[in-house]
């Protein structure tokens, strides 16, 4: 059962100036919400994991999503899981070369389509994660065969809910944002995205003015950040200010009607301190450009 949300910050007292609308990632542990919630997130996105889609784990789950809104929480979202059995949920997976993997990735993603139409929430699906043109080969006769796999996907995802499901960009080849020709293929699908900042960095190999760029001309049509930072090197997940991304730069290009999470590596998983620390960093630079 969740515990209603104790110890509220107050922020009167100057912990956080809320010039931002802040937005937190979490599970739907007791623990997490509970540490989450105490700071009135506007947005709260949910990292799901294949235990919550057993029987006992989707109650859990839904009982939770219910518990965040009645909590004041205005937006939330869902997010696929990541790994099944030890492997990417990868939007490609070849069902006749790992048919537990594509059952999964096919049922997980029917179960949130519903979901999120019964709960009036979102839900966000990746289009690939680290997969690469030599792990795709594995797969299917060429490269191209396992893109037209990942687009045909998406379409039929975005057809059954379109108002309701976003896609992230990754650092894989088969599924990016950030150069010219990439943003404008995404951009004649209509599509509803996810724009982490971090993946994009990386795959332009650290280049602040392409992500830049990449910002401004899909602004339109991004419904939801992830915000985190990165050397542009690897998957760091940085708090925003450690890395090399120009936040004074980004800040001025992301939608304002988009939502927006801090989506860094805890040392406490039970402890959101990094992501309110990412968050005080924002807030400064939005009041010194302001």
């Amino acid at each position: 059962m969740i515990q209603p949300v104790s110890g509220l910050v107050d922020f009167s007292e100057g912990m956080m100036s809320m010039l931002l609308p802040l937005g937190l990632k979490g599970d739907d542990s007791q623990a997490q919400l509970q540490d989450r919630l105490q700071y009135h997130p506007a947005t709260y996105e949910f990292y799901l994991s294949p235990a919550d889609f057993t029987t006992n784990g989707w109650q859990k789950l839904a009982t939770a999503i219910d518990f965040v809104k009645s909590s004041g929480v205005q937006h939330v979202v869902l997010h696929q899981p990541m790994k099944y059995q030890g492997q990417h949920v990868e939007m490609a997976t070849n069902q006749q070369v790992r048919p537990q993997l594509y059952a999964f990735l096919q049922r997980s993603t029917a179960m949130l389509l519903d979901l999120v139409q019964q709960k009036g929430c979102q839900v966000l699906f990746h289009g690939a994660y680290s997969l690469t043109p030599a792990e795709a080969l594995q797969q299917y006769d060429s490269v191209a065969e396992a893109e037209d796999v990942i687009w045909q996907r998406l379409a039929k995802i975005d057809a059954a809910a379109h108002d309701q499901v976003m896609f992230e960009n990754s650092i894989s080849e088969l599924f990016h944002y950030g150069l010219p020709a990439s943003d404008q293929k995404i951009l004649a699908t209509n599509y509803r995205l996810v724009y982490d900042v971090s993946h994009a960095f990386i795959h332009l190999h650290g280049n602040n003015e392409l992500l830049q760029q990449s910002l401004k001309v899909l602004q339109p049509q991004i419904a939801h950040y992830h915000l985190v930072d990165s050397m542009g090197l690897f998957h760091d997940s940085l708090p925003l200010g450690v890395g090399r991304i120009d936040w004074r730069g980004v800040l001025p290009l992301l939608n304002p009607q988009a939502t927006r999470i801090y989506e860094i590596d805890l040392a406490d998983p039970n402890n959101c301190a990094e992501m309110l620390a990412s968050h005080q960093y924002l807030e400064k630079i939005a009041e010194e450009i302001k």
